[in-house]
């Protein structure tokens, strides 16, 4: 019996070691549990359960039937030019190279200085009127019966203009119509049953989208690179926005197509931002549907028309968009109305904000030029503006842009004036020779400033025309509106500066 009572003993022992070890086991095992797999409820795994697992990127796209397809509708462009008597083109050479500098380096390259003394004869081989290379650039066939896309500083300035075709033919081909605002032309060459392109919707691109290019860069024909989609209507300040891409593209690569991967193409290969002259992974291309209707009315008139309504404009800034009360900076100012322009006519006046333009919404002054640039002339459209805290809706008939300037005012002769000291301000009454000059009804001359005035950046002679969104009609009431301002909030001014208007925010002295 003892040695069966100690057996026992033995036994329980060894079960009890066992249910300690293995505690501790299922112990460390599950602090090992919650630190390397967090704790994940119920319903969080029946979600990820229903969840379709999508694949957003599937892998890198193959661009080789893209190129088969496209690939035979990019031509090679090399123009040329004739030396004249007396010379031996350096200056035509001179204004390429400029073009280039303002186009891949973003900067223009310095003129050179004349050079003294008699011109000498050119190099051997550099007769009048023989021809001497002078660029290359790229295209794409637009139409089966020799219509070519190119941009306009490709082909500028060129006395003959060459394009070739994947077949190795070579055709002289004649200048249809250039248009350097937007950097677009058409030339045509005589040939029948072309492969022409597929012309794509800008409106379906999307930021991310792999597109590709196939050019001439550095005179390597049917180049073909890709990239990706890093913006779309990319503002550079120029009359058409951009779509930027990562596509490298180099000297050479202008004029040829931005292609998606249905085949279309989407933009015109145009522009680099580079410091070094090379490509640096930021490449702009012109919108098709943006070159289409320049090409369209190339090969219609040889030109392009647009619209104009004679107004200079400006941007609203954030202050005086709050001061005003129009909530947000955005429209263009009405800085300048030109007399006898479809906006006098329309009753625009200098600082209107323009809001709304035929329809479109004006973010800036760049979208209002933009529009109506691209309205035909003869157009009657609407504008909405925002006047002294109101909108109001204005009928105006679009007229063609021509080179008129507006006149400019004649300054105002000395006179006694009254002081608004708090604004560091004098002022005075416009006589009526300005007032019939500057086309005014009322406001009040500048004569000095000093202190808040001086900081705000006015200056003698400048035409204050509104305090906020009440109009001046003389010094009398400007006293009494400035009289009742909040002195500790700034105060807007509508201020005209020769042909120009804008808003200025002072802050009166305490």
């Amino acid at each position: 019996m003892t040695a069966l009572f100690k057996s026992r003993a033995s036994t329980a022992s060894v079960v009890r070691r066992t249910l300690v070890v293995g505690a501790v086991v299922a112990s460390v095992g599950l602090v090992l549990s919650s630190s390397l797999f967090p704790h994940v409820s119920q319903a969080q795994q029946n979600a990820a359960a229903s969840a379709p697992q999508q694949v957003l990127v599937k892998g890198l796209p193959d661009f080789t039937e893209l190129v088969d397809r496209v690939g035979p509708s990019v031509v090679s462009i090399r123009t040329t030019q004739r030396i004249t008597a007396g010379g031996s083109g350096n200056e035509e050479m001179d204004a390429q190279m400029r073009e280039f500098f303002r186009r891949f380096f973003g900067m223009p390259l310095p003129a050179p200085a004349p050079t003294p003394g008699p011109r000498r004869n050119g190099p051997p081989g550099t007769e009048p009127g023989e021809e001497r290379p002078r660029g290359l650039g790229s295209g794409f066939i637009l139409t089966p019966d020799g219509f070519i896309m190119t941009n306009a500083h490709v082909i500028d300035g060129a006395d003959e203009v060459y394009v070739s075709l994947t077949d190795k033919r070579e055709f002289k081909a004649r200048v249809v119509g250039v248009d350097k605002r937007t950097d677009v032309a058409v030339v045509k060459i005589e040939a029948a049953r072309l492969p022409a392109v597929t012309i794509g919707d800008v409106s379906r691109l999307k930021v991310g989208e792999w597109v590709m290019a196939i050019g001439t860069p550095f005179g390597l024909e049917n180049t073909v690179t890709a990239g990706i989609v890093s913006a779309k209507a990319r503002d550079t300040g120029e009359e058409i926005r951009f779509i930027q891409t990562d596509v490298a593209v180099n000297p050479g690569n202008s004029g040829g197509p931005l292609i998606n991967m249905r085949g279309e193409v989407v933009g015109i290969n145009s522009q680099i931002l580079s410091r070094s002259g090379g490509f640096m992974g930021i490449s702009l291309s012109i919108p098709i549907d943006d070159a289409m209707r320049v090409a369209d009315q190339l090969r219609a008139d040889g030109r392009v028309t647009r619209g104009r309504i004679g107004v200079s404009i400006g941007p609203v800034p954030r202050d005086v968009a709050e001061s005003l009360g129009l909530g947000r900076a955005t429209g263009a100012l009405i800085q300048g109305v030109e007399p006898g322009t479809p906006a006098e006519k329309a009753g625009l006046e200098a600082g209107d904000i323009v809001t709304r333009f035929n329809g479109q919404t004006v973010d800036g002054p760049a979208d209002l030029s933009r529009m109506v640039a691209a309205t035909r002339p003869g157009t009657r459209v609407t504008a909405q503006v925002f006047r002294r805290g109101n909108y109001r809706d204005l009928s105006i008939t679009v007229a063609e842009l021509d080179a008129a300037k507006p006149r400019a005012a004649t300054p105002a002769e000395p006179r006694p004036a009254t002081a608004l000291t708090a604004f560091g301000l004098t002022v005075n009454e416009l006589t009526a020779e300005q007032r019939r000059e500057l086309r005014q009804s009322g406001g009040v001359v500048v004569e000095t400033v000093d202190g808040a005035a001086a900081r705000a950046g006015l200056r003698q002679g400048d035409i204050i025309l509104a305090v906020g969104n009440v109009q001046v009609t003389g010094v009398k009431q400007l006293e009494s509106v400035l009289a009742k301002a909040d002195r500790s909030r700034p105060v807007s001014l509508l201020v005209r500066r020769g042909d120009w208007a804008q808003y200025v925010v002072i802050r009166a002295a305490r």
